[in-house]
């Protein structure tokens, strides 16, 4: 019987020495799966996209193991924002970042994807074309040579970095550029047409082959076969875990970076900005031309609000940028409160308003000569904030003249079950007034007020009209108790 229990207890000891082992084995199995973290690049390349990757690579720099993958599916955007995009790759250690083209990687797409060590395609997938285009007179066309150089300089130097033609990367940006393949003692090259005719007549005996890959006036663009062919893209491939495969990775675990709420609330906004601009400075001057704080001021708080709030998130605004605006609308706020009219406190206001704007839009104060683009899009900003202030004046304008006065006529109130038109003799009898006596507004009308005339201050009326403190006015009709005035035009 004692037999029996040793028996027993050394078959329990046993399985539950097994089942330490396997349960070990497999956190052990867990552990060594190969961590991969998937950051989409898909929309338009701008501040915010930029502020993503670099917050989801933030996140995991102590991952020293882990493999990056940038899925890709980008017409392009904003030079500075990619240059911002690529400079955070390029700090990733090397071989650990990925760049997948799901679909396209056009522009400054194809900028970003070749700043990744290895480059996979998904079948009928393009990349290429980055052309620097900006805004003129006649229409998108495009940029400078000085734009361009700096931007051929990044190619060849990603190109370098991550062993991709250099010569073909070039080409992605120069529209000028003729590239030939060359088989040269049997050994394929590209070659630029300028190298080519350098070439002495016994370096052109040993060329068996010669064909154009990229003639002049066209952009290099690739469709996923061709970029095996050349040298780029590793393979086409159906899926992520295919290329994972294809690199030796068997036991992976994927894990998708996506935007947070935050970063997902600026990118929405970003279309919409010049016009919650336009919406802001419009309702503002409307408040300041109609005192009191109302629905124009909210609103215009409102939008300016969610503009500078939008670019404090990208890390374009900073505390600078909220002080201005916070003066601004500080000085608006004397404007309207203590010193009714349009003087030197708005039109102060205004400017820092605007000033603010600019730089919000912007990584830097003043451009930097060596960075072409940063002058082009100062005077876009510039044009986009002045625009919007002229645009925002005429519309307040017309919202004032015209919109304004007709919603005093649709809201009326409050309302009484019986007039008193007969409970009292008429009071304009003794004020030795009639229609075409001419006055100066005493106080604003809007509608009601009070004229100066004849030496006398008296009640007055609109016909629904908004009329400034000072203007020059004339007796329209006199009705009952009500003085009817309106703006006497000379």
């Amino acid at each position: 019987m004692i037999q029996k229990k040793y028996l027993i207890f050394i078959l329990i000891s046993i399985g539950i020495i097994f089942g330490v082992l396997f349960l070990g084995n497999l956190t052990f199995a867990s552990q060594n799966k190969q961590k991969v973290y998937i950051i989409p690049v898909s929309g338009t390349v701008e501040p915010g996209m930029a502020a993503y990757v670099k917050r989801a690579l933030e996140e995991i720099k102590d991952e020293t193991d882990a493999v990056f993958i940038f899925k890709m599916d980008t017409f392009g955007g904003r030079v500075d924002a990619a240059l911002d995009i690529v400079d955070t790759i390029s700090n990733v250690p090397k071989g650990k970042t990925i760049a997948f083209v799901e679909k396209r990687a056009i522009s400054a797409g194809a900028l970003i994807a070749l700043s990744s060590n290895l480059l996979f395609m998904k079948e009928n997938t393009i990349i290429g074309d980055c052309a620097p285009i900006i805004n003129s007179k006649e229409g998108m066309k495009m940029a400078g040579e000085k734009i361009q150089t700096v931007l051929r300089a990044k190619f060849r130097a990603l190109a370098k970095k991550n062993n991709y033609p250099i010569v073909l990367a070039e080409s992605m940006v120069t529209i000028d550029m003729e590239v030939y393949e060359v088989v040269m003692d049997g050994e394929k090259s590209f070659m630029k047409k300028k190298a080519y005719d350098d070439l002495t007549e016994d370096e052109k005996k040993l060329i068996s082959s010669k064909k154009t890959i990229v003639a002049k006036g066209e952009l290099l663009t690739m469709h996923d076969a061709e970029a095996v062919d050349f040298g780029f893209s590793q393979k086409t491939v159906k899926n992520i875990e295919e290329a994972l495969s294809l690199l030796g990775y068997k036991s992976i675990d994927i894990i998708t970076i996506e935007e947070s709420w935050s970063e997902n609330i600026v990118r929405f906004l970003h279309p919409f900005l010049p016009i919650l601009m336009l919406i802001g400075i419009g309702a503002i001057y409307t408040e300041i031309k109609a005192p009191g704080f109302g629905i124009p001021g909210i609103v215009g708080v409102i939008c300016l609000g969610l503009v500078f709030f939008s670019q404090y998130l990208v890390g374009l605004a900073d505390y600078t940028e909220l002080l201005l605006l916070l003066i601004g609308v500080l000085l608006l706020g004397i404007e309207v409160f203590v010193l009714p009219g349009f003087g030197v406190a708005g039109l102060s206001g205004l400017l820092i308003i605007a000033a603010g704007l600019v730089l919000s839009f912007q990584g830097f104060v003043m451009p930097d000569p060596s960075l072409p683009w940063e002058g082009a899009l100062l005077m876009k900003n510039l044009a986009q904030v002045l625009g919007s202030f002229m645009f925002a004046f005429l519309i307040s304008l017309f919202m004032i003249r015209f919109v304004l006065p007709q919603v005093s006529k649709v809201i009326k109130g409050p309302y009484l079950g019986t007039t008193l038109s007969h409970s009292h003799v008429d009071a304009t009898k003794d004020l030795s007034v009639e229609p075409g006596d001419m006055g100066v507004a005493h106080t604003f009308l809007r509608p009601s007020g009070k004229i100066m005339i004849h030496n006398k201050k008296i009640d007055a009326i609109t016909r629904g009209e908004f009329i400034d403190r000072g203007a020059r006015v004339m007796i329209d009709k006199i009705e009952q108790n009500r003085v009817i005035v309106k703006l006497k035009i000379s």
